[in-house]
């Protein structure tokens, strides 16, 4: 275990002190927390590399973190009210495809390695902004009404195209010679 791993479960452990003030309507405390996250996957990432702490285990967990904490805030805000539901089930479900893919191809003896592509990593820049937006928008009594709908139209077509091309990605590593088919 090293300094990395425990910032990535301290990640992982914000999840739901930040769902649970989200429920609470104690949305300063909610975007408090999803602050911490973000600093402390940033931190993580650069201690990890800078000082050469990579670990299996952290290669397994960062991704878990970084899903976990945007799927339950995407998930809460929606049920509570703050985003439009639709939003929470594109994000998720683009996920759980991914996931499905993953899953469906080792089952398959064809085990396919994500890599992340451009779209994805704009996607999910786009969906951590939208979701400090909304925070932000709640916590501080801020209004950013226009920048939340053009952020969250982003998120929309972003997180399609990158499913979009996670699958055209999937279908070809399942189509190519031995590709479980």
């Amino acid at each position: 275990m090293n300094i990395p791993n425990l910032l990535t479960i301290l990640r992982i452990l914000l999840v739901p002190v930040v769902v649970w003030a989200i429920s609470q309507g104690q949305m300063s405390l909610a975007l408090a927390g999803f602050v911490i996250a973000g600093v402390t996957d940033g931190i993580d990432g650069y201690i990890a590399k800078r000082f050469d702490q990579r670990t299996e285990l952290g290669a397994y967990l960062d991704p878990l973190a970084d899903k976990t904490l945007i799927v339950s805030i995407y998930v809460s805000l929606a049920i509570f009210g703050f985003i439009p539901p639709w939003v929470a089930i594109l994000v998720v479900s683009r996920d759980f495809m991914i996931v499905g893919a993953v899953l469906l191809s080792t089952l398959m003896g064809n085990p396919l390695v994500i890599q992340p592509l451009y779209i994805s990593k704009a996607n999910t820049a786009a969906q951590i902004l939208f979701a400090t937006l909304v925070l932000a928008s709640l916590g501080l009594k801020l209004d950013l009404a226009w920048p939340i709908t053009v952020v969250m139209w982003s998120v929309a077509a972003l997180t399609l195209s990158s499913a979009a091309a996670y699958l055209v990605a999937w279908t070809r590593h399942m189509s190519a010679p031995g590709g479980g088919s």
